[in-house]
């Protein structure tokens, strides 16, 4: 073999080489573009998520408080009276309620919070 058929082949390889490694960089920066969308798309959704979670959260503080409200206006037992347990035990099951009511759906006001604080991100 001569210098030369050495170098031509020399140069093929390197040629060959430099076009291998320019397909795997291609396909390295796609999988690193789709690996960054899937963590973005994470990320959104967990944000996503919060941000519900905190629309619920402030419906069902908005709820108990109106419950409770509600409860001032009604007439107290002046007959018995109520005791501090009774109050306590009252305001308790007033709050379990406004959970599970928030929960279901309340009066729509987490999706209305939900739906405005998510137009901004989109």
């Amino acid at each position: 073999m001569s210098i030369n058929q050495i170098a031509g082949a020399a140069a093929g390889i390197g040629a060959y080489q430099s076009a291998a490694s320019a397909g795997n960089a291609a396909k390295n920066k796609q999988l690193a573009d789709q690996i960054q969308q899937a963590q973005s798309s994470t990320k959104s959704q967990a944000e996503d998520k919060k941000l519900r979670e905190a629309c619920q959260g402030f419906e069902e503080m908005f709820l108990n408080l109106m419950y409770s409200k509600m409860r001032d206006t009604v007439p107290k037992d002046t007959l018995l009276g109520e005791s501090n347990g009774q109050q306590i035990m009252q305001s308790m099951l007033d709050e379990q309620l406004t959970k599970e009511m928030a929960k279901a759906g309340g009066v729509g006001l987490a999706d209305m919070l939900y739906k405005q604080l998510s137009i901004g991100k989109k």
